[in-house]
């Protein structure tokens, strides 16, 4: 039997800061990661927002509003935050029920590409149990969608498992295929310090066109004609399926509660890891909620999360 995190919901013990640069705009931004009540989730709070109060957002599927290049909750044309993937990933990682994320710009710091410097900030803060149970989503049966060549899908697994797969017609990348038994030591060990990649001429054309500009070789694994770019090299020889995995932990993070069961891709990203678990959680023939202390999964007794998380999660495209 796979483990499942422990049985009480945590939070963190004290405030922790960060800062750095969005990916995207290259501007610093300033993070806090807060202690939360139980039962609150993870939510951001975005401050400095212009011509308008603090707004809170919920970690959770309903709130996707563009899955293109990375996650962003909220709405793009207001009150966003985009990148929260690999933040998001360190939480679940870890085992963080609830926090509260105060941030004053529009994205997460980009950090070095992955999520190591998110743990550390974690460990620094310390983490606290709570007294109310952790609850678990049960996958009871499969579900799958498909995009093109792509697929996602979700099984019945007695632990939290993910078998994530590539396939590049690259030579650097290639095909890799990382499988994990989700662990707060496997996550730390294997994932964490996977970090982000791309080609140097899509960094370029995306430089020329205003965006990715905080991208650089101190937070992507940049691919050009002759290989890594990057004079360290990689991190993990698989390091591209690795944080492939990094980013769908974080992506179904936003279901609010650990997903017990089988996640299983195919050339997958953002986009898919949304539409699949738009496509579970809209199915409640396809899983039930259980307490930590509960055996196996049941239906009867089935806590109800309220309406808002099962509305599909996946917005257009911006």
């Amino acid at each position: 039997m796979a483990s499942c995190g422990g049985l009480r919901q945590t939070t963190l013990k004290k405030r922790g800061c960060l800062s750095g640069i969005g990916v995207d705009s290259g501007q610093p931004v300033e993070i806090a990661l807060c202690p939360a009540d139980a039962d609150s989730g993870i939510a951001f709070l975005r401050t400095n927002v212009p011509n308008t109060p603090d707004v809170e957002i919920p970690a959770r599927s309903t709130a996707v509003g563009s899955t293109e290049l990375c996650t962003v909750l909220g709405d793009p044309a207001g009150a966003s935050v985009a990148t929260v993937e690999h933040l998001l990933a360190a939480f679940a990682g870890l085992g963080i029920d609830n926090a509260l994320v105060e941030i004053d710009g529009p994205e997460v710091p980009v950090m070095d590409g992955s999520a190591s410097a998110f743990v550390d900030a974690i460990d620094r803060a310390g983490i606290r149990t709570q007294q109310a149970s952790r609850r678990f989503i049960n996958v009871l049966r499969p579900v799958r969608v498909d995009l093109g060549p792509a697929f996602a899908e979700f099984r019945p697994y007695d632990g939290r498992r993910f078998e994530i797969g590539i396939d590049y017609d690259c030579p650097v990348i290639g095909r890799q295929i990382i499988e994990i038994d989700l662990t707060p030591k496997r996550f730390r060990k294997e994932i964490a310090r996977a970090r982000t990649y791309g080609y140097m001429r899509d960094v370029e054309r995306y430089w020329a066109a205003g965006f990715a500009l905080g991208s650089s070789l101190e937070n992507s694994v940049v691919i050009g004609d002759g290989g890594v770019v990057n004079p360290e090299g990689l991190r993990y020889p698989d390091e591209f399926a690795r944080h492939k995995a990094l980013d769908a932990i974080g992506d179904l993070a936003l279901a609010q509660a650990p997903i017990k069961g089988l996640y299983r891709s195919y050339k997958g990203g953002h986009k898919l890891n949304a539409m699949a678990l738009s496509a579970l959680l809209a199915d409640r023939s396809a899983w039930t909620m259980s307490a930590a202390a509960e055996t196996a999964p049941r239906h009867e007794g089935r806590v109800d999360l309220g309406a808002g998380i099962l509305s599909p999660a996946f917005a257009p495209e911006v």
